[in-house]
């Protein structure tokens, strides 16, 4: 069956697309207009024209889980972090379970349940990610929480770590992260888990367990 995949357009979106078509994994990429459509239609990725601040519905039908990798991240306004990353995952959450999608991934950020010990930049955004996370955690839907660390540029080592003890920093690779949800959209049997992610020296198979 088919994997919607929100936030298809984002830096981990577009590598976790890539690399599901390569492996032979059905997604459907949800994107914003069709001014983003180009990208995939280059590479036969199926997209969906759907916005978490409108229509979002009719990007579900068809599809029996989801990626929501979605994120405003530190340089939008308070409000756009509210509209995106909280109240677009909890909608999300709550169209799956409506829908009876067997499952919702959803991509938070490690430490979110400690807003106040961000960056004052970075507050909003990660209590936006934690009451999400609650939400999530509260819905009728199985589910995995990913908390990636510090996200980087660098490229796929394919290692990982799931503590800051193990890994030793609170880095990340994006590309680590879109492997990891390659191999947790593969692996149905993971629900009602949480992980944090860093760059580490375990192989993603006998990490994310």
């Amino acid at each position: 069956m088919k994997t919607l995949v929100i936030g298809a357009n984002g830096q981990i979106g577009r590598q976790f697309c890539e690399l599901a078509k390569a492996t032979g994994v059905p997604v459907r990429a949800m994107i914003r207009d069709s001014n983003q459509q180009r990208w995939f239609q280059e590479r036969s990725i199926e997209t969906v024209i759907a916005d978490l601040e409108g229509s979002l519905r009719h990007a579900f039908y068809g599809c029996d889980q989801v990626v929501f990798a979605a994120g405003s991240g530190p340089h939008t306004g308070p409000d756009k972090t509210l509209m995106i990353d909280l109240n677009g995952a909890v909608r999300t959450a709550d169209l799956a379970s409506e829908l009876g999608l067997s499952r919702v991934i959803q991509v938070s950020a490690i430490r979110a349940e400690e807003p106040l010990k961000a960056p004052d930049n970075m507050r909003p955004y990660m209590a936006a990610k934690n009451a999400a996370d609650a939400h999530l955690r509260a819905a009728q839907i199985p589910h995995v929480i990913l908390k990636p660390g510090r996200l980087t540029d660098e490229q796929a080592t394919q290692l990982v770590a799931t503590s800051l003890e193990e890994a030793g920093d609170n880095h990340v690779s994006r590309a680590n992260v879109a492997h990891v949800l390659l191999h947790l959209v593969q692996n149905r049997q993971l629900f009602n888990r949480e992980f944090t992610l860093l760059d580490g020296d375990r192989a993603i198979a006998d990490a994310i367990v």
